[in-house]
Parts: structure tokens; sequence; C-alpha cells
């Protein structure tokens, strides 16, 4: 192995050990799958109707949801809006360049913004990538410019979405 990996191996094998977001990747039985796969369809079905569609027994079917909510895997139990019927017409994503190794920082900022949908460090030209609905442009604008007057952003460059072909985040 050469030097800079040598010198480095500690710091890739050690390095996030504190991230929560790096936790160990759960394995997944056949039958987990299917309750899940169940469950990202429709979170409000009961343990009887999960145990009749896996043929399996409601105590064996509670057993693993219960397994994996305490795994983390499954989060929460939500309903899945049409944010346009709510009135957001407008979504956008909106790159951010942030100076002074301040990213972390002015991300969990940006994330309290109720508009905000996901928050995300990127590689490239750019930190962060946001993805946002608004109701109308006034909103947008203010948005917007809120960002710009936040200490550490440098630039944001925004993209307006003209359609949505497909936006599901329901991943098995």
């Amino acid at each position: 192995m050469n030097n800079f990996l040598d010198q480095n191996k500690t710091i890739i094998d050690n390095g996030f050990k504190n991230d929560k977001n790096n936790e160990q990747m759960i394995e997944l039985k056949p039958l987990d799958k299917k309750i899940l796969s169940l469950l990202l369809s429709n979170s409000r079905l009961s343990y009887r109707e999960i145990a009749r569609k896996t043929k399996t027994s409601i105590a064996t079917v509670i057993q693993h949801v219960r397994k994996l909510e305490s795994q983390g895997v499954i989060k929460s139990y939500t309903a899945m809006l049409d944010h346009e019927k709510l009135g957001y017409e407008i979504s956008v994503i909106i790159e951010i360049v942030v100076s002074k190794g301040k990213l972390t920082y002015v991300e969990q900022k940006i994330a309290k913004y109720r508009n905000v949908l996901a928050v995300y460090d990127v590689t490239g030209t750019t930190d962060a990538m946001i993805i946002a609905k608004f109701k109308n442009r006034k909103e947008l604008s203010r948005f917007v410019k809120s960002l710009l007057s936040m200490e550490y952003i440098e630039r944001t460059n925004t993209h307006l979405i003209l359609n949505t072909i497909k936006e599901d985040f329901r991943l098995l």
C-alpha cells in the first residue's frame, strides 16, 4: 500500500464513528422486505392485513415491525400529500456556495424553514442543494433573499422546476 493510503487508513476507518448518518447497514430478511413494501404503499395497513398478505402470523408481523422500528429502518408513518393541490405551485432546487467551512451550520439553519423539503451536501462547484416548494413567486423571492442575507452564504443558483415527472422517495 502506498504511503498516502497508509497514513489515511485510520481516518477512513475511524473518521465517521460519531456520524449518526453512518450507522451500520441493516440486512433485511425477505419477510422484512415484504412488510416494508406493503407499508410503503399504504402505511395505514393493520398488522392483520399485513399478516394476511404475507401469509404469516400477526405476532410475527408485529415482531418484525417493532424490530425495524427499533433499528431505525422505519422512522415514522406518514401520508403522501399532493402539494400542488395544497397551493404549492412552485418547486425549486437551489444550489448554495458556503464560505469559511460553515457548511453544517448553514445547512442546519436552512433545514428549519418550513418550505424546505430537503438539504443535501453535494460534490462539485456548489456545497449544498436545497429542494423547496412555494405557493407563489413572492414567497420564493423572500426565501432566496433571506438565504443571500445569511452569514457564510456566498452565492445561490435557483433552478425552477417546470414539470415533475417523478417525485417518490419510497425506495426499498
